[in-house]
């Protein structure tokens, strides 16, 4: 059930709801009020286009209230400072040795879940390692499970880069893979959904832009990916991501050992027009 309605007192019968609607499946006849015909309502996105669009607050949907969301006019960042967020975010390698607090990093997901999916799926799942002493005892069994393939000459062709990393564990402890990074955040996605690489991808890219919005600094870890999924998938089931999904890609954050003071200069951009 839906649970769509419009209330009479606050509807004005503008008609946004019915334009709006992806799926076409809100109707509104010259005496009546928004509604779903119930034979239609399997054919709804579950987007919310609905809720969002209605200037008086008068639809509820999926019980969801209006007074729940947050009004975006004059709400939203100016364009500078969402220039200032995107070239001055930063990939991170450097980290303090204190967890993120648990509300902060649940607000963090939960934000960042409300990225976009293909056909609105929104079957992305967050694998997260939220305590760095768990994130430790994860790099040592990571670290050893590498060792023995290096050992036994069983990196996989292409990745023979990884002999180096576990040396450099081995006699100098330095962490290539990890950062020292006290969090690990892994996006999946079935593979049965429409676009489960993309899904994962943006998902993380909202990630990394409100955590560095929020102070906390990110690194796209295509090592730790390699690694957990490629090398070792039985860390990968020990996580507990499901046989079924496709492992995305993985992210590790945490408070930044030191700020950044200015954004960097790229560019120009690649651009290609189409046009005579």
């Amino acid at each position: 059930m839906l649970n769509f309605s419009a209330d009479q007192q606050t509807c004005t019968r503008c008609g946004l709801c019915v334009a709006d609607c992806p799926a076409r499946i809100i109707t509104m006849a010259d005496d009546s009020f928004p509604a779903i015909a119930p034979d239609r309502e399997a054919a709804c996105y579950r987007c919310q286009h609905c809720l969002a669009i209605c200037p008086t607050g008068a639809i509820t949907i999926l019980g969801l209230k209006p007074e729940d969301s947050r009004p975006l006019a004059g709400n939203y960042p100016s364009p500078k400072q969402m220039e200032t967020l995107i070239k001055g975010r930063r990939s991170v390698r450097r980290y303090r040795e204190e967890n993120l607090p648990p509300e902060l990093l649940q607000r963090l997901l939960e934000v960042a879940w409300h990225a976009p999916t293909g056909i609105n799926s929104r079957q992305v799942r967050f694998t997260v390692v939220d305590d760095r002493k768990q994130l430790t005892a994860l790099r040592d069994e990571v670290m050893a499970g590498l060792g023995l393939l290096v050992r036994s000459h069983a990196l996989p062709e292409g990745l023979g880069f990884f002999a180096d990393f576990v040396r450099r564990w081995e006699e100098q402890g330095q962490d290539i893979i990890f950062r020292n990074a006290p969090h690990l955040l892994i996006a999946s996605a079935p593979q049965q959904v429409a676009s489960p690489l993309p899904d994962c991808l943006i998902a993380l890219t909202y990630f990394e832009l409100y955590a560095q919005a929020s102070g906390v600094g990110t690194v796209w870890n295509g090592l730790a990916k390699w690694a957990i999924n490629d090398l070792l998938p039985q860390t990968r089931t020990r996580l507990g991501i499901p046989a079924d999904h496709l492992f995305g890609y993985a992210m590790a954050f945490g408070w930044p050992a030191h700020r950044y003071a200015r954004t960097v200069q790229h560019g120009p951009a690649l651009i290609s027009r189409f046009g005579g």
